[in-house]
C-alpha cells in the first residue's frame, strides 16, 4: 500500500530545498518526492512502507523545522484520469539513391611493356 506523506519544512532558499529533496529520496521505500505548496515549503513523498516519523526527524535534523501535515493513502494510477493516447507519428526514412558500381577495366595499348619483369 502506497502512502502519501506531506511535511511542511521551513525552507528559505534553493540550497535548503535541494537538501530536503536529497534527504527525502534517501529514506528507504520512497518512490517519488516533490516540493509543493504556494510558497514551495512542503515536501510531498510517495512510497511503500515509508516511515513518516523518520522522514520528519531527518528533515528537522538536517534542514530546518519540519512539521508533519498529513499521512494518507496515495491515489492509484487508475483513479487519475489518463489523457487519451495520441496517434503514433510514423517517420519515413530518406534513403540516398543507389548508384550501381560498375567494374573498371584498364585499356592498354599493345605496345605497353610493364617495368616489372616478374609479372
Amino acid at each position: 500500500m502506497k502512502k502519501k506523506i506531506v511535511v511542511k519544512v521551513s525552507m528559505n532558499d534553493d540550497k535548503s530545498r535541494t537538501k530536503a529533496m536529497q534527504i527525502s529520496v534517501g529514506i528507504s521505500g520512497v518512490e517519488s518526492a516533490a516540493i509543493t505548496g504556494q510558497e514551495r515549503d512542503r515536501v510531498e513523498v510517495v512510497g511503500d512502507d515509508v516511515d513518516a516519523v523518520e522522514l520528519t526527524r531527518q528533515l528537522r535534523k538536517n534542514v530546518a523545522y519540519a512539521e508533519l501535515v498529513s499521512v494518507g493513502e496515495a491515489k492509484t494510477a487508475a483513479a487519475v484520469v489518463a489523457p487519451a493516447p495520441q496517434p503514433a507519428v510514423v517517420w519515413t526514412s530518406y534513403a540516398a539513391p543507389y548508384f550501381p558500381q560498375y567494374p573498371i577495366y584498364e585499356m592498354r595499348s599493345p605496345s605497353y611493356e610493364p617495368s616489372c619483369t616478374i609479372m
